[in-house]
């Protein structure tokens, strides 16, 4: 019976990671298509799952301290969650490997001096071993494969004092449909729209994510709702 069950979840459309390419990866977007994808990107981390419980994640790693804290935010997009950050009193490193990504960042951030814009790769961070305390990354793992995700995962426990949060899409059926209705509602971009449905089909299980945490030497502490499209991890090392 297990086994039948097991074999009839092996073939759900869903069961295994999908290759499919997300527009802004395809280097083919023009500025104006660039900007307003961030946007709708920012206007989702305004909804539950996104920047609220990034910050609540990384107030965990904190034992629930606000100031003085230094983060690296890797895949930062517009710089919509460094300038949350920042009203926490945290000074973030905002780094991406986009350079039309990197333009936008660069000016909706340019008047709070606790923000600071780098290029760089997460696979390959340019950084010295435990430079910050708080490592995070949002809507990055899913665009890398499995091994590149894992790269990634033992660069940010290298740079981070206290540990990782990772704020991330999960597959599934329920989250599809809902990143699918939710983008279509507020993706006021065909990019969005798009790479909606991409993403959900290129998010890693919370197993999968577990195992990726536990081959970088890192160890899962908390989950936020398994309920929700997108959930954060938190993660120290092992």
């Amino acid at each position: 019976m297990l086994t039948a069950l097991a074999y009839a979840r092996s073939r759900l459309p869903l069961a295994r990671r999908a290759d499919a390419v997300e527009l802004l990866d395809s280097g083919i977007l023009d500025t104006s298509e660039v900007e307003a994808n961030l946007a709708d990107l920012a206007r989702l981390n305004r909804l539950p799952g996104g920047t609220r419980a990034s910050i609540r994640g990384i107030r965990r790693l904190a034992g629930g301290r606000d100031a003085a804290l230094r983060i690296l935010d890797v895949g930062t997009g517009s710089g919509d969650l460094p300038l949350a950050f920042a009203h926490h009193g945290w000074s973030t490193l905002a780094l991406d490997l986009n350079r039309a990504v990197l333009d936008v960042a660069r000016r909706r951030t340019a008047g709070e001096p606790l923000v600071e814009i780098a290029e760089g790769d997460a696979r390959r961070l340019p950084f010295e071993d435990r430079t910050f305390d708080v490592a995070h990354c949002s809507l990055l793992l899913h665009h890398l494969d499995p091994s590149e995700a894992a790269d990634a995962l033992r660069e940010l426990r290298r740079v981070a004092k206290l540990g990782v949060v990772i704020n991330d899409l999960r597959r599934g059926i329920w989250p599809l449909c809902a990143t699918v209705a939710t983008s279509a509602a507020i993706g006021r971009s065909r990019v969005t729209r798009h790479d909606g449905l991409a993403s959900a089909r290129r998010a890693y299980t919370l197993e999968e994510r577990d195992e990726l945490l536990h081959s970088a030497g890192l160890a899962t502490r908390w989950h936020s709702s398994r309920w929700m499209p997108r959930v954060v991890t938190t993660a120290s090392p092992a």
